[in-house]
């Protein structure tokens, strides 16, 4: 599984990193962003899609594996 965030949608209401730390991060301004390739550590799945749902932009995509 795999999340990317557009940057040009994200408001920066912080969800994403308050609900899944291990996956989501944060910039300078607030921002969420996703450390790394986007791929969800393993055991995180959940908290990954439980941050995408409460996303108010919809900003983030999730990308399943194959």
């Amino acid at each position: 599984m795999e999340v990317q965030i557009d940057s040009g949608r994200c408001q920066g209401h912080g969800r994403c990193y308050d609900i899944a730390p291990a996956v989501f991060g944060e910039d300078a301004e607030g921002y969420g962003n996703v450390p790394g390739d986007g791929t969800v550590p393993q055991g995180n799945e959940r908290e990954a899609r439980r941050a995408v749902a409460s996303c108010p932009e919809r900003a983030i995509t999730v990308t399943e594996g194959a």
